[in-house]
C-alpha cells in the first residue's frame, strides 16, 4: 500500500513542477537575469548528471579525466551534443586499452 502512495506522491510533484510555471506565470518574462538563470538551467542539470557518470566510468579516475578535458576542447570549438559524447567514449576507449 505504501508503493502506492509513493507513486501517487511523485506523480502529483513532477504534475505540479510542471503545470504550476504555466498557471502561474502569464506575462513574459522580462528581467535580464531570471531569463539568463532560465536558459542555463538545462546545461547546468546536464552537467551535473554527466560529471559523476564521466569520473566513475571505468576502474580508474584517468580515462575520465581525459574524456572531460577532451570533451571540454571538443565543446569549446563548437561540436554538437552527439559528437563530443561520440569522442569521449572513443577516447575513454583509447586510454583504457593504452594505459
Amino acid at each position: 500500500m505504501n508503493t502506492y502512495i509513493y507513486i501517487l506522491v511523485m506523480a502529483l510533484v513532477t504534475y505540479s513542477i510542471r503545470v504550476l510555471p504555466l498557471t502561474l506565470i502569464r506575462k513574459p518574462i522580462k528581467s535580464v537575469f531570471i531569463r539568463s538563470f532560465l536558459y542555463y538551467v538545462p546545461y547546468v542539470t546536464l552537467a551535473v548528471m554527466t560529471f559523476p557518470a564521466i569520473m566513475q566510468t571505468a576502474d580508474s579516475i584517468i580515462p575520465g579525466m581525459f574524456a572531460l578535458v577532451v570533451g571540454v576542447f571538443c565543446a569549446w570549438w563548437g561540436l554538437g551534443l552527439f559528437p563530443v559524447s561520440v569522442i569521449c567514449c572513443v577516447m575513454v576507449l583509447l586510454v583504457q586499452l593504452f594505459c
